[in-house]
């Protein structure tokens, strides 16, 4: 009989599943996990568990079942930091309220109105200079600094 003649309830394949032996590191580092995950269940105020129950929970043996959190608004009432931006709002008022004040308004162009400033020189590489005197000209067209 040959293998083609075969049918498909014919397999090579294993599924099941072997056990793995249990090693002194392997109980060391589920120890440690457990140490970390009691750690952190304490923080979030969860109930305690056993390491057995912990074991069956890393095996598989046992479904973990997830409490219900329910999202609870914090309402302005009892929030401090919202009473804390109120109580700053009403000790300093904004100054839009008031009508008088524009910060949008378009600014005026700066120009010059003095007297001090003859005129503008060129210096090497296209470099603008203010010139205030005669002796400013003079050194500029020597290329001086």
């Amino acid at each position: 009989m040959t293998m083609h003649l075969v049918g498909p309830y014919m397999t090579t394949t294993n599924y099941r599943k072997r056990k793995t032996k249990v090693t002194k590191a392997k109980m060391a580092k589920w120890e440690a996990e457990y140490r970390e995950r009691c750690k952190f269940n304490k923080r979030l105020g969860l109930p305690k568990e056993t390491f057995e129950e912990y074991l069956d929970i890393i095996h598989g043996r046992v479904k973990q079942v997830k409490q219900d959190r329910k999202f609870i608004p914090a309402t302005p009432k009892s929030d401090p930091v919202m009473e804390k931006i109120k109580r700053h709002k009403e000790m300093y008022p904004s100054l839009i309220g008031t009508g008088s004040f524009n910060s949008t308004a378009k600014k005026e162009p700066q120009k010059y109105t003095g007297t001090l400033i003859k005129g503008i020189a060129t210096m090497h590489k296209s470099n603008a200079v203010p010139v205030i005197d005669e002796q400013h000209m003079k050194d500029i067209a020597r290329m001086r600094r």
